[in-house]
């Protein structure tokens, strides 16, 4: 399964987007309102300069205290996030994901953002892939 199949599965193929200079409050409001886990920090919407995720929100409230809230996402946030193309496979992704210790990955065409996969989203896809093997091989084995 390719990264494309996964972001075609998507009931939303929208990106959620902060600027730079949003205050980690907005961001935590956005991630509420949309219950998302993490919003892609660009500029221009086009081009992920980096990422902030519920985690990394909660891990600056226990080192810093709630004072890090009025910050700007810019001084949270994990900047030049590593990312992935539509050709990827989703395994390899997914093994990306897993060694990294992150949850969220934009998917780019050149350096333009064309969407944002999570680890769940691949999750989700392999299980399905893994439904439609075992019904194929129980029909074979059936001979259906």
């Amino acid at each position: 399964m390719l990264v494309q199949q996964i972001l075609k599965s998507k009931d939303n193929d929208t990106v959620a987007t902060v600027t730079p200079d949003t205050s980690v409050t907005e961001a935590v409001r956005m991630l509420s309102d949309k219950r998302i886990g993490a919003l892609v920090v660009s500029q221009d919407g086009k081009r992920a300069q980096g990422i902030i995720s519920e985690r990394d929100i909660v891990r600056e409230i226990g080192r810093r205290g709630p004072g890090c809230l009025d910050e700007k996402v810019a001084s949270l946030m994990t900047a030049d996030p590593v990312t992935c193309h539509r050709d990827e496979p989703a395994d390899l992704v997914l093994g990306r994901m897993t060694e990294g210790r992150f949850r969220h990955i934009p998917v780019v065409e050149g350096e333009e953002m064309i969407g944002l996969i999570s680890i769940g989203d691949v999750v989700k896809a392999r299980l399905a892939e893994l439904s439609m093997e075992k019904d194929a091989l129980e029909g074979m084995i059936m001979g259906h």
